[in-house]
């Protein structure tokens, strides 16, 4: 079953679901001019993020076509994509 989420910006490397989404569900979204597909590989709640695209450690996490953290960790395509793997950067002078 297809779930639905949602991309703002060609930029970005998470959508983020627009319902429930299980373990296992499949997502389509459009990114730019192309649809992009990504199986689920654990629960994402309503209103949460996930990875479209591998995210590697250390590197920026985009959505709405903004920074809004780094990657703590090496983040799958289809995983959630939250506090427990990104590493806010906003208000930080160590950080940009």
């Amino acid at each position: 079953m297809s779930y639905k989420a949602v991309m703002m910006s060609g930029r970005d490397n998470v959508a983020t679901a627009l319902e429930e989404i299980p373990a296992g569900g499949t997502v389509s979204v459009r990114k730019g001019e192309e649809q992009q597909g990504v199986e689920i590989k654990e629960h994402i709640p309503f209103g949460h993020k996930f990875a479209m695209e591998p995210i590697v450690a250390g590197t920026k996490v985009i959505k709405y076509g903004q920074v809004i953290g780094a990657a703590s960790q090496d983040i799958e395509p289809g995983r959630h994509v939250h506090t427990h793997n990104v590493e806010s950067l906003r208000g930080r002078g160590d950080k940009q």
